[in-house]
């Protein structure tokens, strides 16, 4: 699945959730502001967030089109959804605790509704 990250590449003892899966093979990845994040993109956030951010053990998912948000699960946290404001100054990144994947969901549907390009 072009959607995860290889096994090689995840925190030991993460597992994806079952609830992400199962959004993902429903197609459900662009949920604009946000989307799922994929491929070339999956990969180079994954190992940005580890490159400027190197205390934190994140496991990034998706990213919002208008600001630097990235949505993680955070392995130090139990696998709870963050999330972390990119490019900001080590210690600063945090911009808010979501609680589980559905969490965040939920909170993406109500800002697609709420977004107006």
């Amino acid at each position: 699945m072009a959607l995860l990250l290889g096994i090689d590449d995840l925190p030991p003892g993460f597992d994806y959730p079952q609830e992400f899966i199962r959004v993902v093979e429903l197609g459900l990845t662009d949920l604009e502001p946000w989307f799922i994040l994929d491929d070339d993109d999956l990969y180079d956030r994954h190992r940005g967030l580890r490159g400027r951010y190197p205390n934190r053990v994140l496991v990034p998912f998706a990213r919002r089109i208008d600001n630097d948000d990235v949505a993680c699960w955070d392995a130090d946290r139990g696998g709870r959804v963050v999330i972390v404001h990119d490019f900001a100054s080590p210690g600063w990144e945090h911009h808010a605790d979501v609680g589980g994947f559905y969490d965040w969901l939920r909170q993406a549907v109500e800002d697609l509704i709420e977004y107006d390009c």
